[in-house]
């Protein structure tokens, strides 16, 4: 089993930045596929970032292009989403899942393992 805890979560103004981290425990996720999705208050789980195994590939919604960045670190077995110039949009839970298909993903059910999320606010 894979444990995920998330972390970094806040209140920040609008073009403000956050750090979230994932940290993963019970078993190494390095050979894991790794996303970050999010859910605003009355609507669906979308996803926002997903990284390969490796890092050497990576998928981003287009509302979060170019202001998100997803990276991990294989040694701390912790994925990390860097959020810059955020929106009220933005606002939202922020989970964290692992897949151990190797391939990053968009799809919520192609993942196996999920953070139980943290909160992100975002003030105009």
């Amino acid at each position: 089993q894979v444990q995920l805890v998330e972390s970094g979560g806040g209140l920040v103004q609008a073009g403000g930045s956050l750090r979230l981290s994932c940290a993963a425990s019970g078993r190494t996720v390095s050979r894991y596929a790794m996303g970050w999705f999010r859910q605003a208050p009355g609507k669906e789980r979308e996803p926002v970032a997903a990284i390969s195994w490796s890092g050497g590939s990576t998928y981003y919604a287009d509302a979060v292009k170019g202001r998100f960045t997803i990276s991990r670190d294989n040694t701390k077995n912790t994925v990390y989403l860097q959020m810059n110039s955020l929106k009220p949009e933005d606002t939202a839970v922020y989970y964290c899942a692992a897949t151990p298909r190797g391939f990053r993903s968009s799809t919520p059910v192609e993942y196996d393992y999920w953070g139980q999320g943290t909160q992100v606010t975002v003030c105009s």
